[in-house]
């Protein structure tokens, strides 16, 4: 049975806060299963071996929403695989970045932070805790590169940063 139609038959008994829960796992599940195809495309692509270390550290990486560094996916990685090296875990990351199924954020003097998130978005960072949430908006998305700047270089990719206090550093 397709899963539309399991979601309308399950649509008559959840709510709708659970439904959109249902909703939204399946959304996740379907997103997942797309980057990995993606992760395993682009590897065999640019002929790099797909190992079980590379395949969990970009599973880890999947289900980061805080951008971590290659410390903190170490740290979460060396739990499932015990004998994994840190210079194993920064190495996949960095080749991740560099065959284009993970973006580099820079942590402005900071540790270098892997985005997932290969699709266009743009990145709020908080000042204080230095959170960095992603964000959707058409317009940053179109921002026109001065011709100051198009005469001197070629840009390959737009991103807006906007930087404050995040909603907890604000009540603090």
């Amino acid at each position: 049975m397709p899963a539309v139609n399991i979601i309308h038959l399950l649509k008559g008994i959840l709510t709708n806060r659970n439904y959109s829960y249902i909703v939204k796992n399946m959304d996740i599940r379907e997103d997942v299963t797309k980057r990995m195809d993606i992760f395993y495309r682009r590897a065999k692509d640019h002929g790099l071996k797909i190992t079980p270390q590379r395949t969990a550290i970009y599973q880890e990486l999947l289900k980061a929403k805080d951008h971590p560094t290659a410390d903190v996916i170490y740290r979460r990685i060396v739990k499932k695989i015990p004998n994994i090296s840190f210079d194993t875990v920064n190495r996949a990351l960095l080749t991740f970045s560099k065959i284009g199924i993970t973006n580099v954020v820079e942590g402005y003097g900071q540790p270098k932070r892997y985005d997932p998130d290969i699709e266009t978005h743009h990145h709020f960072r908080c000042l204080r805790c230095n959170s960095i949430i992603d964000f959707h908006e058409k317009e940053y998305d179109n921002i026109t590169v001065p011709e100051e700047i198009n005469k001197k270089f070629t840009v390959i990719n737009k991103k807006v940063v906007l930087e404050g206090l995040c909603s907890k550093c604000r009540r603090l």
